[in-house]
This record gives structure tokens, sequence and C-alpha cells, in this order.
């Protein structure tokens, strides 16, 4: 059966346990939907016809597998904008435009759009959107409408709205503003009541539910109209027959003007952007731990996109918090966001007068809640625990987003980063030179546990980081993977962000996926997401350890050990080893040591050769100090050595009874009897079970190492069981 194939039949197989979460979904997506378009000064039902052009389309198209797809929060600043400057029948034309867009992307497969703009700066913008949906509807939730030029001026207006409610003679004011606000502290409160049952039905729902039940309760029980003022009622809702027959006009006239063209441009943007940050977030949530194929679901979008512009709809994304929630309630596959779409179908077919039950305040206080979630304090908080100028960067984006617009605001946040990380550096030609060069080398280590080494040079910022993002992408996530900063001089907040998603991923799915080389590099926070610049002296004060330090320490912990991060220039305990005869120390650190001494594990830092043939290099060693003398000899595998130590005028070891051994080693050293007398049965079967380690004995002690990078704490742990076994056979 081919992959198409079997994708169709199991989809169709599993559509029964997606029913389910599919309804619960759609019980989010029809008050939602019906909101968001009003919000975007579109008509109510545009929202649903999104959701469910949008359903039907990505879930047969899509590339993702648990995300829901319809009308997007971020979507309706710019929507807005739109249907105010162009007009609602033009604004469909800049939609479907958008929507062609969309497709575009996805054919030039640029689904890695989003990392290229930084972490902070997408914050920043997805909080200007926040603001824009809450300064808005604030006061339509309040029952009062006002006209602004801009979202800081509906901000500034608030404490005035809210004084204004409070001094209400109309009644159909008051009830508009209580249903407001009776319907914010629904969605503030309802997440904490801990009943199963009542949390069967999303707080949005309850939110219809009661609007709907008041309606009929002052209706047939009161014989009274309903008490809310007319305005703040949302106006007729069309029946299934009239959308599917009675077609909106679209209009092409503004096509060769700037304005529809920027409306066009914001549109693609916000949706992309959104879009491919959904379906990374819930990724995350998938439990079979899929990855998504974002550029097919670009295609797909924009496909809904245009279907939706078509039939009187905006722009369809793939949104995080309707996705959440299919996940949780055991969504698995692309049927569920179909589910949802034929629900909502019939839902308008059935109860399309009901929703003109539903007062327009209790829907505002829905998106009002969106809004503040958007832009949470909390966030600020966290932006500033990762550094000072993450914030500065957070800032910049989110005031000019308010104060010109997203495309204006997201381009700002990319100039103040790149300025920030000018200054950080001192060094513009750093970014010039490194640019556009390649700087991202992998390859899968020769040996039994089969790495995946992934080396980083010169810089690693947003703006570069989709070379890295290649790389990893192509690794399956089971294999064990070292990303190795060492020769990078900066990594970007962006990039530590990223790099944790990956960590996550490959632990999830049964890899190992470690980070080492940034030991040396400072940053300006503890937060495992700071940027990190490498120094010469790290700071004698505040001195911030990295994931991998912290792990070391860990290590110590569990294995008895002190563990010291500091550099340490004593290294004198070195020198009679042959390794460092023609070899510069500069220092070692992170040094693992035991109470008695015995065993030290460490990284050091050392050069070989001189001026332009100069080369630091870093890796991890294991140094045993022994309770008897043996002699000086050194081990490594066969066909890494032995050339080098056949120069030096040394000659291999073999073994007649051991042909496997002296195939497969390479064992030199002056006293042949002595060494031979050592290398006995049990010591040459133990080396023949074990991984490879270069291996040397001055007599008192031995230094025992894998590979010349620094080791990942998986393999800091192997080393050190290796050594003591070893020390144990030995003795």
């Amino acid at each position: 059966m081919t992959p198409k194939k079997n994708n169709i039949s199991l989809f169709f197989k599993q559509l029964p346990k997606n029913i389910f979460s599919g309804f619960v979904v759609s019980l989010i997506a029809l008050p939602l939907g019906l909101g968001l378009a009003m919000a975007s000064d579109a008509p109510a039902i545009a929202g649903v016809i999104t959701a469910i052009v949008g359903g039907i389309i990505v879930s047969i198209l899509g590339g993702s597998h648990v995300t829901i797809s319809g009308p997007g929060n971020g979507l309706v600043g710019v929507t807005l904008v739109a249907i105010t400057t162009l007009g609602l029948e033009t604004a469909y034309a800049a939609i479907i435009c958008s929507g062609a867009l969309l497709m575009l992307l996805g054919f030039l497969r640029l689904g890695n759009l989003a990392d290229f703009f930084p972490s902070s700066a997408i914050q920043g913008m997805l909080a200007a959107i926040g603001l824009i949906i809450l300064g808005k509807q604030f006061h339509i939730m309040f029952g009062h409408k006002i006209s602004r030029e801009n979202t800081i001026d509906y901000l500034i207006e608030i404490p005035y709205t809210i004084n204004d409610a409070l001094h209400y003679e109309n009644t159909g004011l008051i009830y508009a503003a209580g249903a407001g606000v009776i319907s914010l502290l629904i969605m503030v409160f309802y997440s904490k009541i801990r009943n199963k049952y009542l949390q069967l039905i999303p707080a949005p729902m309850w939110i219809v539910l009661l609007s709907v039940g008041f309606s009929y309760y002052f209706e047939l029980v009161l014989h009274e109209n309903n008490p809310i003022a007319k305005d703040y009622m949302i106006p007729a809702i069309p029946s299934f027959s009239e959308i599917t027959t009675e077609l909106p006009k679209i209009s092409f006239k503004g096509v060769g003007s700037l304005a529809f063209w920027g409306s066009v441009l914001s549109l693609t943007l916000i949706a992309s952007i959104e879009s491919l940050l959904s379906i990374k977030a819930v990724d995350k949530l998938d439990p079979e731990k899929r990855r998504s194929n974002v550029n097919r679901d670009l295609k797909a979008l924009g496909i809904g996109t245009i279907g939706s512009g078509f039939l009187g709809g905006l722009n369809v994304v793939t949104v995080i918090a309707r996705s959440s929630v299919n996940v949780n309630n055991g969504g698995t596959n692309r049927s569920s966001n179909f589910s949802h779409a034929i629900f909502l179908v019939i839902f308008i077919v059935l109860f399309s007068t009901q929703l003109t039950r539903i007062p327009l305040p209790a829907l505002m206080a829905i998106l009002v809640y969106t809004g503040y979630k958007l832009a949470s304090p909390d966030l600020i908080k966290k932006i500033f625990s990762v550094g000072k100028e993450q914030l500065i960067i957070f800032f910049v984006t989110l005031l000019t987003t308010l104060k010109f617009g997203l495309i204006s605001g997201i381009s700002a946040g990319v100039i103040i980063t790149i300025f920030i990380h000018i200054i950080i550096n001192k060094n513009i030609a750093l970014f010039l030179r490194n640019w556009v060069k390649p700087n991202v080398l992998m390859f899968r280590e020769d040996d039994e546990k089969s790495n995946y080494y992934v080396s980083v040079k010169h810089f690693c910022t947003f703006a570069n980081f989709y070379r890295l993002k290649q790389k990893l992408d192509a690794i399956p996530e089971e294999n064990d993977v070292i990303v190795d900063f060492s020769l990078c001089d900066f990594v970007d907040h962006t990039v530590m962000e990223n790099l944790n998603n990956y960590q996550s991923t490959f632990t999830k799915k049964g890899g190992h996926f470690d980070i080492i080389g940034l030991d040396m590099h400072d940053a300006d926070s503890k937060h495992p997401f700071a940027l990190r610049k490498i120094v010469a002296v790290p700071k004698l004060f505040g001195y911030n350890l990295t994931g991998r330090q912290e792990n070391l320490e860990t290590i110590a912990n569990d294995y008895g050990l002190i563990y010291s991060a500091e550099k340490n220039k004593d290294t004198g305990f070195l020198d009679p080893f042959l390794f460092f005869k023609v070899k510069q120390i500069n220092h070692i650190y992170n040094e693992l040591i035991e109470k008695d001494k015995d065993y030290k594990l460490f990284d050091i830092e050392f050069s070989e050769g001189e001026f332009i043939a100069k080369e630091v290099i870093r890796t991890s060693m294991l140094h045993i100090a022994l309770n008897t003398t043996i002699p000086v000899f050194t081990l490594d595998r066969e066909s890494l050595i032995d050339k080098v130590y056949a120069l030096a005028g040394f000659s291999d070891i073999n073994f007649d009874h051991h042909q496997d051994f002296s195939k497969r080693f390479h064992l030199v050293g002056e006293d042949r009897a002595a060494i031979k007398a050592l290398f006995n049965d049990d010591l040459i079967h133990f080396f023949e079970s074990n991984p490879y380690y270069h291996i040397e004995s001055n007599g008192n002690s031995l230094l025992i190492f894998s590979k010349q990078r620094l080791a990942s704490t998986k393999e800091i742990k192997a080393l050190l069981d290796f050594g003591k076994r070893l020390k144990g056979v030995i003795s």
C-alpha cells in the first residue's frame, strides 16, 4: 500500500475517535469565529465560513497532523485596516491574493520563514496584536462604541469607558455592559472550576448557551423583549443555503493601489507567521511526536484562504488555542479538523437564527480575554529574565506595531536586533564577513554509537539559523546529536530557544540532544535562552552555568565528585604524558574531582602548531591516579594513531593469541616485555568488549579520552564508568 493510500485509510479509520475532539473544538470555534469576524468589521458569519472552509481543505490537503485551522487572532488588526481602507468587497480580493501568496510560499519551500525573525520581535508583534484586539473590543464589551484613530488612543480611553459604564442610565446599555462583564468573569475563572462534567463544555460555549438562555427567559417566561440594547446584539445571520447560493461581491478595482498590496502583504506576513509558529508549537503537543510538513500546510492554507475569500470568509490560518484543545481531547490526526468543520455546518444549518440572541459584549469579552493573554504582563517578566536587550527588542517591536502597523513593527524588531548584536560584539565586520558564509558542518561519527556531530562556527543568530535548522531537521529524532559551539563567537536568544525545542523533541523520541562548547561564553542572565558571547575571561561575579555545566554539576553530585567550572592553569600533572609533549596547554575547566583525587575528569583547551598553523582544540579527558606502578604505553585504534607513532620510532605490540585485539588496536611503549605482562587476558578482553578510547600510561597514572572535541553529558558518564572499570581490571 502506498503512503498516500495508507494516510487516507488512517484518516477514515481514526475518524470515529476524532469526532468528539472535533465537536469540542467546534464549540469554541463558533463563538470565536463570530467574534473575530465582527472585531474585524466583517460580517459575523465570515469567521464561521473561514473555519468551515479551512477545516475541510486543510484537513484533506495539509501537512500537519493535529492542528485546527480557521480565523486567527493575529489577523484582526490587519483585516480591520484592510476593510476600513479598501472596503469589504475589495478586502475580499486582498484576502484572495493573500491566499495565492501563501500558496506561492509553500511551493517555494519557504516554510522556515518564521525562523528569520527574532523570537523577542515575534513576541512583541503578538503582544501588539493582543493590545489591538483588547483596545477596541474592551469598549464594546462595556456597551460603549467609540471610534479612535489608533490602538493607543483606544487603550487610553479604557478608564473613561469604565467610568461611563458606572454611570449608565440607559437600561439597555446597563444590561449590555453586564453581559460583557459576566462573560469576561466566566473566561477568567472558568478554568479554576474542577468539575469534570462542566469542563466538557468550554467557557466560550457556556457564554453562548447562557446568552441564548437569558434571551429565552425574557421572551418565554417574562414575556418581554430582550433588555439588551439592539445595537449590541449580533445582526442577522444568513442561512446555510444563502451562504452557498448568494456569493459576496468581490472587487479587484483596487489591485493597482499601494494600499491594496500593503494589505495583501500584511495579511500574508501575519497569516504565515501565526500559522508557522502555531504548527511548531502544536508539533510539541502531538502524542505521536510527528513532524509537520510546513510547506505542504502553507499550500493548503493558501488554497483554503482563496476559497474562503470567494465565499465571504477571512484568511485561513493554523490556530494554537483550538489546536491544543483538540490534542487535549484526544485528537490524533487531521480528521478532527475535518469533524470540527462539519459540526460548524450543522450548527449553521440548525441554529443560525439562534445566534442573533447572543449579545456583542459577550463575544467581545472572549476576545478581550484572548488579547490579554497575548499581551500578559507575565510575558514581560519572562522576556526580562532572558536578558535586558530582549526587552528592548520586544518594546521597540510592540510600540512600532501599535503606531505604524505590523510590517513596520516586525521590520523595526529585526533592525534593532541586528543593531544590538553589533553593539554587544563591538564588531560589525563579524556580521558582514559571516552573513553569507557557510557556518555549519555536520557528519556522522564513525563508531558504534554513530553520533551526529554538528559544528557551528563564527556566529549563529536568527538571520542564519536556517542553515543549522536544515542540518538538524535531516537527523532522525531517535539518534544522538552533539551540537558544538566551541568555534562560534556569538549565539543569540532565538537560536538558544529553538535548540531547546529540539532537545525536547529528541528526548521524547528516544534520542539524545547535547549542546557543547558554550561553557566559555558569557551570558547576562541565568535563563537558558539568554544570548551567549565568547569572552577571554568569564565574569568573576554572577557567572552563569550553561545547561551542560548544570548537567555536569548533577553528574558530580550523583557520583560523589566535586565540581568546579572555573579555569585552572595548574596542569603540571599532564606534562609526563606523551600526548602533550608537543602541545601547549592553555587551561583546564569543568573539573569533576574525586574527594581522594584519584579521578579527575575535565575539559581542556590546548593548541597545536604556531602562527597561521596554530589550532586551538577543546576536548574532555579523564585522569586516573594509580596505586601501583605500571609500564608506560599508549593504546588507540589501529587506524588512527599507528602512522603517527611509527614516525616517532615506536612499533606496534601484537599478541599471537589475540589476533582480533592486535588487528583493531595500536599498542606502543618502550618496555615491551612489561607491557605484554600487563596486558593479560582479562585486560585484553576488557578493551575488546568496550568502546574505543585513547589511553596513555605515564607509569603512575592514566589519561583517557575519546575524541578531540568536548564530550556530551552522556559521553561524560560513559567515560567515568569506563575509567573506573578499567582501573579495577588493572588493579
